[in-house]
């Protein structure tokens, strides 16, 4: 009962988290409809967050492989929702860009800690950390609601509000922190790594597969909200709806790969889900129409299904530097995609959005590549 209360604590967290990560990419019509940036410059706010969460975040994992620190679920929280608060606020691009790459900090330092406590209480369990991922991804549906709610009747200047998910998230993780300060408690609940080599080399494969999902994926999340009104001739709310259904599909996906791990192996999951990600984002770029809805929902799900098994995949191919490989694959291979947003931004402006998104169709196809041979690695945990 403990070991499920505080997987559902810590899930609600993460989505308080995470709903600064999709903020970013919901707060970009609004900039360019009140501030006029050009796709480029709008990626260029996408990429603040991106590249520095991507560069902090396996440091933070480091420092948690070294120390635990549970306060810092509280306080990143806190941080991450600060900076996109405050992001609106001012005119200064140079400030936007700097509030944003504050959040990505906060988000940065909360994921690996995050997964090294969620890893703790479920002791290893495939289907909590899916609960736990799911609070991500339900996270980054509620964004494009949140910021919309939020923004479209006071304008970017009502921003500030948008700090009230990290106040709640912040209270919610505390019961948790407490049960794990408890000597009782987490003896009974520490995880130890039964004794064995790092496979780096695996882990690296891995890391590879995931960097070509975050392109995609935050390619798809940063431009969908313009280019679903392109294809549907439809206004701002179509492209709400195609953001929507992005980052809720990926609540689904993260799910469905749970489960499907119960019955497979992880590794043939996740190839799978891979593959059938092609025709997906084909049907994203190239199908005209409502029809885009339907390829979006299942483009999101194709790429969230390996989400929390790329996780526990990459905490055994690294058992002794679990948050080491939590940071990694949360931070570095998840929001790096950010880096190849104002290279598609500058082709959409020197060209067309199909155009700059049309490459994203073959690199579901390069990450099935990458992991088609990767070994299921033992149990590492128990």
């Amino acid at each position: 009962m403990w070991r499920n209360k505080s997987i559902i604590l810590l899930s609600a967290g993460h989505a308080c988290v995470d709903v600064y990560q999709g903020a970013v990419a919901s707060l970009v019509p609004f900039f360019i409809a009140e501030r006029a940036y050009g796709y480029a410059a709008a990626s260029g706010i996408v990429l603040a967050a991106s590249l520095l969460s991507s560069v902090v975040q396996p440091l933070f994992g480091a420092l948690t492989d070294r120390w635990a620190m549970p306060w810092l679920l509280p306080v990143s929280t806190i941080l991450g929702g600060l900076g996109i608060a405050l992001s609106g606020i001012s005119g200064s691009y140079a400030l936007t860009l700097a509030f944003v790459a504050v959040s990505g900090i906060g988000v940065a330092a909360y994921h690996p800690e995050a997964a090294r406590v969620a890893r703790v209480v479920s002791r290893g369990s495939h289907t909590a950390m899916g609960w736990f991922s799911l609070g991500g991804n339900l996270g980054f549906a509620a964004a494009p609601v949140l910021v919309a709610v939020v923004l479209v009747a006071g304008g970017l200047q009502s921003s500030p509000l948008l700090v009230v998910p990290a106040l709640a998230g912040s209270v919610l993780c505390l019961p948790v922190l407490r049960a794990l300060a408890t000597p009782a408690r987490s003896a009974t609940t520490a995880v130890k790594p039964h004794r064995s080599d790092d496979d780096r080399a695996s882990f690296l494969r891995l890391s590879l597969a995931v960097v070509f999902r975050s392109v995609v994926f935050v390619g798809l999340s940063a431009f969908i909200a313009l280019y679903a009104p392109q294809r549907t001739e439809g206004g701002t709310a179509a492209g709400t709806a195609a953001l929507f259904l992005l980052y809720l599909g990926g609540a689904v996906g993260t799910v469905l790969g749970s489960r499907l791990a119960n019955r497979w192996d992880r590794i043939t999951v996740v190839r799978w889900s891979y593959l059938g990600t092609v025709g997906a984002v084909a049907g994203v770029v190239f199908v005209p129409g409502p029809a885009i809805y339907l390829f979006v929902a299942l483009a999101s799900a194709g790429l969230y299904t390996p989400f929390s098994l790329q996780i526990t995949l990459a905490q055994d191919y690294l058992p002794t530097r679990v948050g080491t490989a939590s940071g990694v694959t949360l931070g570095l291979t998840v929001s790096i995609g950010g880096i190849a947003s104002p290279l598609i931004g500058t082709v959409a402006d020197h060209g067309s959005l199909q155009l700059a998104l049309a490459p994203l169709v073959a690199l579901p196809a390069l990450s099935w590549l990458v992991i088609r041979t990767l070994p299921e690695p033992s149990a590492r945990y128990g």
